[in-house]
C-alpha cells in the first residue's frame, strides 16, 4: 500500500487537514526536505503532497524523475465559520494533480475539467439547487460577518455602484495570478475604468484581522473609492452592487453566482471562460462555459468535503447545510460567539507573539 508524504503543512493543518480529507489506513508521513522523507522511506510508488504552491524543488524534481505522483492542497471555496488564518478548522479542502486551482501558470484539474467535461443535466440541477442555497443562506467563504443593512451615503439614483474587494497582496493567488498586483493598483485601476461609479472598498478579512499584508491607508482608498465598508457580510455588500472590480479574489466566482457584473484584472479560475470582462487572457481556456456549468466544477466535483460536527467525508449540499447551521448560531448565541472569538484573539496574539521571537 502507498505511503502519503505531506510538505509545507504547518502543524495545525496536519491536526485537522489529515485524517478527514485522507480517510484510510494508509501511513502519513510530515516532511521538512527530500531527505527527511527518504530517510522515512520514501520510495517512487508513494504519493507526494505539497499545500499551495510553496516550492520544494528537489521533491519536485524527485517526483517528476520518479513519475512519482504529486498533488497540492489547498482550502476549499466554501470554507469555514471564521477565518483560515486564525487557524479555524476547514471543511473543505482540493487536491489537485496537475496545479492549483490559483496558478494560472499552468494547468490545474479543475482548468482541465472546464476544458474537456461533459456536465450531464442531473450536476448542472445541483448546481443550480446549490446556487439557490448559497444565495438564501448568505453563505461565502469565511461566514463570520454578520448580515445586516448597509447605507450608502452620497449614492445617486440609477448610480453604478462598483464593489472593489481588497485582497492579501503576499498571497499566492496574486503573485501567481496578478504578477504582485496590490490593493492599490486594483482601486486605481476600478475608478479608470468606472469613472462615474460609485465604488465600495472592502478590505480582505484577513488582513483587518491584522494576520496578512494588504492594508491601505484610509485616504488613499478614499481618493478612489466613494467608501469603505468593514464588518458586513459580503453579501450585505453584494446587494446593493452592480459590478465587482477584481484581482483573482473569490469574491469575483461569488458575485457571478449573484448574478453580478465582474471585471477581473488579474486571471482568477474562474476568468476566460466567456462569463467575466477580462483584462487577461489565457489561451489555455478556449472553452465558452455557462454559470451552472462552471458551479459544478468548482463546488461539486473539484473540491473534497466534510461533515463539521462528524469528520466524515461528504457532499457538498451536507457541508453547508452544517456550516449554515453553525452561522446561524455564531450570529445568535452570544455565548457561543464569545468563545469562537476569544478563541481568534488567543490565535492571533499567538501567531503576532511567533513573528517578533522569530523575527518573521
Amino acid at each position: 500500500m502507498k505511503d502519503r508524504y505531506f510538505f509545507g503543512f504547518t502543524w495545525w493543518k496536519r491536526w485537522w487537514a489529515i485524517k478527514p480529507f485522507f480517510p484510510n489506513s494508509r501511513r502519513n508521513h510530515f516532511c521538512t526536505t527530500l531527505r527527511d522523507a527518504k530517510q522515512k522511506g520514501l520510495s517512487r510508488d508513494d504519493e507526494i503532497y505539497i499545500w499551495g504552491r510553496r516550492l520544494f524543488e528537489e521533491v519536485e524534481a524527485y517526483a517528476k524523475r520518479y513519475q512519482t505522483p504529486l498533488f497540492r492542497v489547498e482550502d476549499g471555496f466554501i470554507r469555514s465559520v471564521s477565518l483560515g488564518s486564525d487557524l479555524t478548522k476547514a471543511y473543505s479542502l482540493v487536491v489537485d494533480s496537475r496545479g492549483i486551482y490559483f496558478d494560472p501558470t499552468q494547468e490545474s484539474d479543475l482548468e482541465y475539467m472546464l476544458n474537456t467535461k461533459e456536465f450531464d443535466s442531473n450536476i448542472l440541477q445541483r448546481a443550480s439547487k446549490l446556487s439557490q442555497y448559497l444565495i438564501e443562506n448568505k453563505l461565502s467563504k469565511y461566514n463570520a460577518n454578520p448580515d445586516k443593512e448597509i447605507q450608502l451615503e452620497g449614492v445617486k439614483q440609477g448610480e453604478r455602484i462598483v464593489m472593489v474587494p481588497g485582497q492579501v497582496e503576499d498571497d499566492a493567488s496574486i503573485i501567481y495570478g496578478a504578477d504582485s498586483m496590490t490593493n492599490l493598483e486594483l482601486l486605481k485601476k476600478a475608478r479608470h475604468n468606472a469613472p462615474d461609479a460609485y465604488i465600495i472598498y472592502k478590505p480582505h478579512p484577513d488582513v483587518l484581522a491584522g494576520n496578512r499584508k494588504g492594508s491601505i491607508a484610509l485616504k488613499d482608498v478614499l481618493k478612489y473609492a466613494n467608501t469603505i465598508i468593514t464588518d458586513v457580510s459580503l453579501d450585505s455588500v453584494l446587494e446593493h452592487c452592480d459590478e465587482v472590480h477584481t484581482m483573482t479574489s473569490l469574491v469575483g466566482f461569488e458575485a457571478l453566482i449573484r448574478g453580478k457584473v465582474v471585471y477581473t484584472y488579474g486571471m482568477p479560475f474562474y476568468a476566460g471562460w466567456g462569463l467575466t470582462h477580462d483584462e487577461r487572457k489565457c489561451k489555455r481556456r478556449f472553452r465558452k462555459r455557462t454559470l451552472n456549468e462552471l458551479i459544478a466544477a468548482t463546488l461539486i466535483d473539484y473540491p473534497r468535503y466534510i461533515n463539521p460536527f462528524t469528520n466524515e467525508p461528504c457532499e457538498v449540499e451536507e457541508a453547508i447545510s452544517n456550516i449554515e447551521l453553525m452561522k446561524k448560531r455564531y450570529n445568535t448565541d452570544k455565548l457561543y460567539k464569545f468563545g469562537i472569538d476569544l478563541r481568534n484573539s488567543i490565535s492571533r496574539k499567538a501567531q503576532f507573539m511567533i513573528k517578533v521571537l522569530f523575527s518573521e
